[in-house]
């Protein structure tokens, strides 16, 4: 991806054709062997770092900002005095998996850079300038360019939301994770949704029913008509859209039994969205046994005096944490109340999957948890979330 995307923008393919030694690497663009001055009035070469943050898909668009980061000693004069023009920071950051700093630079012009070839540029001559007064042969167009390897990428586009956030060395917590995704209707396909833009290594869906106009107005996105026609397979619907966005989106067009449960062996984390009684038991009883944390999505809606009234709630068992499984996970058929009639809730669902989706990524890592609750419910009436089952 990285000599495609260098070479199908006028900017970054304008650094490389005039030797700059760019490489891209985890949705950040690098510029290696920028000469500098050093304090000890040394010639060194440090890389010049920019969020490729102001990209639509492969497409570069004017640059987010004007600050730049630096790896290396910040730069100086011919007489090893800071170049103080363009201070801005000093902290040794990760920006991202293998991308680490230590300064960043403010140079901002009038209406900002035009493109990643301007702000590029300009920096190199301010920093250059002071090594060219030392050795007037030390340039940055070393006409050495390094390819990104981006096989392990898990997106076919990259992930410029992190590195504008520069959180994609938090984000990295989440690689190589396999996460199983057991029913895709309402709650599990916004749980899809929200999974499907993390750099995990592998979602597998599980659900054997079609996807019918209903669906279409508790999911995310807009289902067209020709395609509610065709009357697709929820696991095939959903597949074919989130394939366009990453890769290793598998689906199992089944619901899942004894017969398969040894499926889910090898999983890193699995979201339960069924109602269903007895398979759920099955799939608690399996997670449980192969100590494979999980969290259990439900809803109970029910109409009060012409007013829906209810709570959802997040469930979340690990090997350490499995006790309360038993006495928090329903595995009634929820036939007592509404849900099942009322389908314009895609705004519950999507917050049901996202109170599990946030509790998933506590226990990997991304998110602070002070509550570390395994047990959460939001009640509608009063617009509040109880925590239970807590270890504060």
């Amino acid at each position: 991806m990285s000599s495609k995307l260098i070479s199908h923008n006028a900017d970054l393919k304008k650094l490389r054709d005039e030797g700059y030694e760019i490489e891209i690497k985890n949705a950040h663009l690098l510029v290696r062997s920028v000469p500098y001055v050093n304090a000890r009035k040394e010639i060194a070469r440090g890389v010049l770092v920019s969020p490729l943050g102001g990209m639509a898909g492969d497409k570069t668009t004017r640059p987010q900002d004007h600050v730049i980061h630096f790896a290396g000693n910040h730069p100086c004069d011919k007489d090893g005095n800071l170049i103080k023009g363009i201070q801005h920071s000093t902290a040794k950051k990760t920006l991202a998996e293998g991308v680490e700093v230590d300064h960043s630079f403010s140079n901002k012009p009038e209406g900002g850079y035009a493109d990643y070839y301007e702000k590029v540029t300009t920096y190199v001559k301010i920093i250059e300038a002071h090594a060219q007064s030392i050795d007037s042969s030390v340039s940055a167009k070393t006409f050495q360019v390094i390819e990104s390897d981006d096989s392990d990428t898990p997106f076919h586009y990259f992930d410029t939301n992190s590195s504008r956030a520069e959180i994609e060395a938090i984000s990295a917590k989440l690689k190589n994770l396999k996460i199983a995704i057991i029913g895709l209707g309402g709650t599990g396909s916004y749980v899809l949704d929200f999974v499907a833009k993390t750099p995990v290594k592998e979602i597998h869906l599980f659900d054997e029913d079609g996807f019918l106009s209903h669906n279409a107005f508790r999911s995310p996105g807009a289902a067209s008509l020709e395609a509610l026609r065709t009357q697709p397979k929820k696991v095939a619907y959903l597949h074919g859209i989130y394939s366009q966005m990453r890769k290793d989106v598998i689906p199992h067009e089944y619901h899942l039994a004894e017969p398969t449960l040894n499926e889910l062996a090898g999983m890193s984390f699995v979201f339960i969205c069924i109602d269903e009684s007895e398979a759920k038991k099955l799939i608690v009883e399996k997670l449980v046994a192969l100590n494979i944390p999980f969290a259990d999505v439900g809803m109970g809606i029910n109409v009060i005096d012409g007013l829906l009234a209810g709570s959802a709630r997040v469930t979340t068992v690990t090997p350490e944490r499995k006790e309360h499984a038993g006495k928090r996970i329903s595995f009634s058929d929820g036939k007592n109340d509404d849900y099942d009639q009322n389908v314009q809730i895609a705004e519950l669902n999507a917050l049901n999957a996202a109170l599990a989706v946030i509790k998933w990524k506590k226990l990997f890592g991304f998110y602070h948890d002070l509550g570390k609750e395994y047990h959460a419910t939001y009640d509608i009436s009063v617009n509040k979330i109880m925590n239970d089952e807590t270890d504060a």
